[in-house]
């Protein structure tokens, strides 16, 4: 009988003391996290692809293309759960994606050398898919941060802090801006 009322007791307090509310707060962060995923899936599925293309008319740009293969595998394989989310592990997966992000510029560049590549209706179109996932990789990053910040601040106000501590709700990192992202790239002609 005394479970019973205990029980009773409890179950108010928990419905109202933000309890629900930081784990809807928490799945809403997974979701962005999954959705963040699934741009970024996108991008690695885009890539075979272009490397393709672009291998059909630049037999001699090998190393080039080799980079772009070995920086997708790279990407691909550095994975985080949404349960995992440390800011160690954001920044290792972020590094991963840093690394691809340059090989594609490479590759890109390389579209410069052949009139013919920048004519094929097949790359520009990757092309444009893939300049198309790259903003939403920075949109959906945009609202993962705003969700994690929502979360961030709902579980470190009073008396939520509390309630978090005791049932080990964490903080979750943020992307943050890529070194050197302040400076205005240099574009010499």
């Amino acid at each position: 009988m005394k479970k019973l009322l205990l029980y009773l007791l409890l179950v108010p307090f928990f419905t109202s003391c933000g309890y629900n509310t930081m784990i809807e707060k928490q799945e809403a962060v997974d979701a962005q996290w999954a959705q963040v995923e699934n741009v970024y899936q996108r991008r690695a599925d885009l890539i075979p692809n272009l490397v393709a293309t672009v291998k059909g008319y630049a037999a001699h740009e090998s190393e080039t293309l080799q980079s772009v293969v070995e920086a997708r595998s790279k990407a691909t394989s550095t994975t985080i759960d949404a349960s995992s989310l440390t800011e160690e592990n954001l920044k290792a997966f972020q590094k991963a994606q840093d690394g691809l992000s340059q090989a594609l510029s490479r590759l890109l560049v390389v579209q410069e050398s052949y009139p013919d590549l920048k004519a094929n209706e097949n790359f520009r179109e990757l092309q444009s898919q893939l300049e198309g996932t790259e903003n939403r990789i920075a949109v959906e990053r945009k609202k993962f941060n705003d969700t994690a910040r929502e979360y961030n601040t709902y579980i470190r106000q009073f008396p939520n802090n509390f309630i978090a501590g005791w049932f080990d709700f964490k903080s979750k990192p943020y992307f943050e801006a890529n070194e050197g992202a302040a400076e205005a790239p240099k574009v010499e002609f």
